[in-house]
């Protein structure tokens, strides 16, 4: 499925497409992924923006995976967190 990377800003999230499930990574200028998540269709661009704060940080991106159905994409989710421990979601 489709891959797109757009900054971490209300613009970016506009462009992103609502049409499928995804799963999102939200990233640091470094390419540091702080947080996993998904989105259901029809309410991607609404997720990401309840993500983002009054506060600019800089070179932060957001990367989407799109995915055929929420229970895939829950799945890639679970597996992603695992492998790559990201700071701001919960361990265990």
């Amino acid at each position: 499925m489709a891959t797109k990377t757009v900054p971490f800003n209300a613009r970016g999230a506009g462009n992103l497409p609502n049409d499928k499930p995804v799963v999102y990574r939200i990233k640091t200028a470094g390419n540091r992924t702080n947080y996993v998540g998904i989105a259901h269709r029809g309410r991607v661009q609404e997720r990401i923006r309840e993500h983002i704060s009054n506060e600019r940080i800089p070179g932060a991106k957001v990367q989407i995976e799109q995915k055929s159905s929420i229970r895939e994409a829950r799945a890639t989710e679970k597996r992603v967190i695992a492998r790559s421990r990201p700071r701001y979601n919960r361990h265990g």
